[in-house]
């Protein structure tokens, strides 16, 4: 084994990349290099390096085109010019559709047939050839700097590369980091190999988001920015609490209980309906555990949200009432075509249904998918789970209850 090929090596380990991939960034720094001292801007340089050797071998490489004439390439070009000052005009950029009929030759990387017969006789349109180059010494000291900017670049954007890859196959899941620093509305996160951004529309007020800390956080999306990957995170999600669900409760992860619908007030309430076809198995049950178990490490991981479980069912009715649990519902009548629901309830269970600010009422209109009219029987009061309460009035005395 040669130096080269040991100190590619030595990288690959380091910077966790394929040596494929490091071979494919020399020979791409080489041709630059080559382009430097010895080629032009007109042509399309492929290099072959042996690290064992240190040969190396460079081609033009040109697809084979139709002829065009240089008065049609000409017109074609003064054409061009017309109707993109005609968009700049229009404040708008030119369409590829709008350009489709204009004939186009690109010399860096196209060669016309008479052109292609010249250094290949056989050649016709659609042929790629690779026209062997000449290498008449060393590089100078300006062509090597630029392998070397180039190889630099390039292993950056091969890392980048890399950890974006690892990262975008894990959106939708759950990623456990540490709170490096609040600035401002948002909160970064350190992953090791990259940081993700909590914005503030995506925390939970109740979390305490200290330097240090270590918590779960759902990833919302990965995208490939100019400095790097961006991953956006969320702990005010209701995947959040899905995710965090199938990690602790393995009848959810093998897929024997499934969760039906999650509403979520982060930080203080969610509601999660579940459901399974196998009789044996109590869905509500399998989740709260033994003795409260599951459920509580569930609680606890979300600093202490209170968590509903509610048994989904096909009977929007039956739906309904489980979803205003834990208030007892005395009747339910359903508007199929407005999809609202009507729901009487006893006068001692009225606040409890509403729910601080009526949260309770809120989720479960969320959760089912109807709008919930909430009325006592006992009185005249009536509530629509899509009036915004005002803070203090109605349903504040359930929040003890409810809490």
């Amino acid at each position: 084994m040669s130096d080269i090929t040991k100190a590619i090596q030595i990288l690959c380990d380091e910077k966790n990349l394929s040596y494929e991939a490091v071979m494919e960034t020399i020979e791409t720094a080489l041709a630059a290099a080559y382009r430097k001292d010895f080629g032009n801007k007109q042509q399309n340089i492929k290099v072959k390096f042996d690290p064992e050797t240190a040969d190396m071998k460079a081609w033009d490489v040109k697809t084979v085109v139709e002829d065009i004439a240089e008065d049609v390439l000409l017109a074609a070009q003064e054409e061009m010019t017309k109707r993109r000052e005609k968009a700049k005009e229009e404040n708008r950029e030119l369409t590829d559709e709008e350009t489709a009929d204009l004939p186009r030759f690109n010399p860096k990387t196209e060669l016309m047939l008479a052109a292609a017969k010249e250094v290949d006789k056989k050649a016709k349109v659609g042929d790629v050839l690779e026209i062997t180059l000449e290498i008449p010494g060393a590089f100078g000291r300006m062509a090597a700097q630029t392998a070397k900017q180039v190889i630099i670049q390039k292993i950056r954007e091969a890392e980048r590369n890399m950890v974006f890859g690892d990262f975008k196959a894990q959106e939708g899941q759950l990623l456990v980091g540490t709170v490096q620093r609040v600035e401002g509305r948002k909160v970064l996160v350190d992953f090791g190999k990259v940081s993700g951004v909590l914005f503030g529309d995506n925390q939970v007020s109740r979390d305490n988001y200290r330097p240090g800390a270590r918590m779960k956080f759902y990833v919302l999306s990965v995208n490939m920015g100019q400095r790097g990957p961006e991953i956006s995170l969320s702990r005010s999600s209701g995947k959040l609490v899905e995710e965090i669900f199938k990690q602790e409760i393995p009848e959810i992860e093998s897929g024997v209980v499934k969760i039906k619908g999650v509403a979520r007030d982060a930080g203080y309430r969610s509601k999660v309906a579940v459901q399974t076809d196998d009789e044996a198995i109590d869905p509500v049950g399998a989740c709260i555990g033994q003795r409260g178990s599951r459920i509580n490490t569930i609680i606890e991981e979300l600093g202490g949200e209170k968590i509903d479980i509610i048994d989904f069912s096909e009977d929007a009715v039956s739906y309904i009432s489980k979803a205003l649990s834990p208030a007892k519902v005395a009747s339910v009548e359903l508007n199929t075509g407005e999809k609202t629901a009507n729901v009487s309830v006893a006068s001692d269970q009225f606040s409890l249904a509403i729910g601080r600010n009526g949260q309770n009422v809120r989720l479960a209109s969320e959760l089912t998918g109807w709008k919930i009219n909430l009325k006592d029987l006992g009185g005249e009061q009536e509530i629509s789970s899509d009036e915004i309460l005002p803070e203090g009035t109605v349903g504040e005395e359930a929040e003890e209850t409810n809490e």
